[in-house]
């Protein structure tokens, strides 16, 4: 009780002043860890922030057809919430059950939705897919790639 009526005095002494303080720290740190993402995005694919967040967009939500049970939930936790906002915005797949594809598809779906040709979605794809091998847990990345076929795996590996 004591370290109730503190925490209000500190924040000015309105009872709500602690939840806003929380949801001002809780917005600041998301915010970081998104613009930490793009930024480490952004690098990959050449200093482009508007191209990093559409490539994201779009690699993610392609990735996110292909995955099986609750596979999608698991690399989600993981994500920046920032970038999770991104997922929720994409109507692809909304509603409809997961499918198997290969990375011939997985290709065209990308550079159809970025309007770009396959090598450049090709690029765009592993520079996602590098990026989020830094923002998440190797256990989370091995499991992903466990249900992609051999081509589509590939692209989570670097290139020399």
């Amino acid at each position: 009780m004591a370290n109730e009526t503190e925490g209000r005095e500190e924040a000015g002494g309105r009872p709500g002043a602690t939840e806003d303080l929380r949801a001002q720290r809780h917005e600041s740190r998301t915010s970081r860890t998104y613009e930490f993402f793009l930024r480490d995005l952004a690098a990959r694919v050449g200093g482009d922030r508007a191209l990093a967040q559409r490539a994201a967009e779009s690699v993610l939500c392609t990735l996110e057809q292909r995955l099986m049970g609750t596979e999608v939930k698991h690399l989600e936790a993981q994500l920046p919430a920032k970038v999770r906002d991104l997922l929720k915005r994409c109507p692809r797949h909304e509603g409809l059950p997961p499918r198997k594809f290969k990375l011939l598809e997985f290709l065209q779906m990308v550079g159809d939705d970025l309007d770009t040709p396959p090598n450049e979605a090709e690029r765009l794809s592993r520079a996602v897919f590098a990026t989020l091998r830094e923002h998440i847990s190797e256990g989370e990345i091995d499991d992903v790639m466990g249900q992609l076929p051999a081509d589509l795996r590939a692209l989570w590996i670097p290139e020399a």
